[in-house]
């Protein structure tokens, strides 16, 4: 910017500028009073000309700014401290409620006794990691999903607060997201053996190694998550990895949670329909309202299980509900169930022609996956569904050969993630005919990874193909009045 009397240098300081207009200012009413009167009317104008050059700039007082101090520098606590605060805050808010429930309903029930809900809340906690309970009817491992899902939550606050604490937060470093996922699991795992150890005794059996092996497992996974977002080590690992495999993962993982959405609607549309039928049950318990308070929170702790249940059947292989059970949409096989809510959603019997239109269910979630990843491509994450501005609305279309790969791998990932998830949901309720419940885990795998590569790769290819490129709003041409 050029140099002028109320700028010095081309100065954009406040401050300069209040100074320069100040002293132009004086010097001017300095000259004015020695200046010669006025011409006569008629007589040309005698004016002097007034010059402010840099000496009557340099005359001007000088204004020192005080430097504004700048606000010490926050050290990051010891990663031992962090890592042990975190980790038993995770494990005391998943822990808690659930021992206050249980606690309440024995208060109620007249078998009431602090040591007595503590334990039993300990072994439903321990339940919910996956780890089995021998109790005298057999082993009990069919652990409550939406317990599980709170867990790992609650893990992954657990590495992003450890993250931000040791001072690595949006750092990039693999190497300081893989040492927090390690410290807060191996301080779990610590954690769930000393829950084991005090737990196990007399009425219930639970193995310390099991628990630990199960608790280190999970503070790896839920942990991991936080620290890799905490420290956007997610983005160093994603620029190292070829594009198609990076939204292959994406994709994949897009298919399978709407797979699983797909699930959970039918589930609890089919439980909603038999509503009458779930009251009915509630009610034939004569166990006053703190037990069929703890029926309904059983049956709303197993609803992500019974959500992978009816994924399985959307997908073909169904699942058994005790052994030599089978529970398809062509064929419906069971003997004696136990009297839950959540039971009241099962089908009557084999679904007919109309039934098979469920299947359509799971390629269509693959499909607006599809859908998705091109989207993505075209606009960029930012703007997958509405580009604006900043998006790429005006690059190039998606490649064919990246669509069809990231499809391709899309379909193993969500195949690895549902069978997974299959596996977890079931377990065995004793040891006689309930010893198995659940989905079988190869075949829900098998079945969600063809399903997701071909649907996904028709998505993609459908919007590559019939979804015609939008422009951002700030880029579309005017309508003509």
């Amino acid at each position: 910017m050029p140099s002028t009397t109320d700028r010095p240098g081309g100065s954009e300081d406040p401050f300069a500028v209040a100074e320069a207009l100040q002293s132009v200012v004086r010097d001017t009413e300095a000259l004015s009073v020695s200046a010669p009167p006025p011409a006569e009317p008629g007589e040309p104008e005698n004016r002097d000309t007034v010059v402010v050059d840099d000496a009557v700039l340099g005359r001007r007082e000088t204004v020192q700014v005080p430097v504004q101090r700048r606000p010490p520098e926050r050290r990051g606590a010891p990663l031992p401290v962090a890592v042990l605060f975190a980790t038993l805050w995770a494990a005391l808010l998943t822990y808690l409620p659930v021992a206050a429930v249980l606690g309440l309903a024995r208060t109620l029930e007249g078998a009431g006794g602090l040591a007595g809900a503590a334990r039993a809340g300990a072994a439903a906690w321990l339940l919910g990691h996956g780890v089995p309970i021998g109790t005298s009817i057999g082993p009990l491992a069919l652990a409550p999903l939406l317990l599980t899902v709170l867990v790992v939550s609650r893990l992954n606050r657990a590495g992003l607060h450890v993250t931000r604490a040791i001072g690595a937060r949006r750092s990039g470093s693999l190497g300081s997201a893989l040492l927090v996922a390690v410290c807060v699991a191996v301080a779990y795992a610590m954690v769930g053996a000393l829950t084991a150890h005090l737990t196990d005794g007399r009425g219930t059996q639970v193995s310390t190694a099991r628990a630990a092996s199960h608790f280190l497992l999970l503070g790896l996974l839920g942990a991991g998550i936080g620290a890799l977002r905490g420290s956007d080590a997610v983005t160093t690992l994603a620029r190292r990895v070829p594009a198609a495999l990076r939204h292959g993962v994406r994709t994949g993982l897009v298919a399978a949670f709407l797979m699983i959405g797909a699930g959970a609607a039918v589930g609890g549309l089919s439980v909603a329909l038999g509503g009458g039928d779930a009251a009915k049950i509630i009610s034939a318990y004569h166990t006053g309202v703190a037990g069929q308070a703890g029926i309904t929170l059983i049956s709303v702790a197993y609803a992500g299980n019974a959500a992978i249940w009816a994924t399985a059947y959307l997908l073909g292989p169904g699942f058994a509900l005790g052994a030599g059970s089978v529970v398809r949409l062509t064929e419906f096989s069971v003997g004696d169930l136990p009297t839950l809510p959540l039971l009241a959603g099962l089908p009557n019997g084999p679904m007919g022609a109309a039934g098979t239109l469920l299947l359509a269910l799971p390629v269509l979630a693959g499909g607006v996956a599809g859908w998705g990843l091109t989207q993505r491509l075209r606009y960029g994450r930012a703007h997958a569904w509405g580009p604006g501005r900043g998006s790429g609305a005006d690059g190039p279309e998606p490649q064919w050969p990246l669509l069809i790969g990231a499809g391709l791998l899309a379909g193993p990932v969500a195949g690895l993630v549902t069978a997974a998830l299959a596996g977890f949901s079931g377990g065995p309720v004793g040891a006689g005919r309930l010893a198995e419940i659940g989905p079988a885990a190869g075949p829900v795998g098998l079945v969600a990874a063809l399903v997701a590569a071909i649907s996904v790769i028709g998505g993609a290819a459908a919007a590559r193909a019939f979804g015609a490129p939008r422009r951002p709003a700030s880029r579309r041409p005017a309508a003509r009045k």
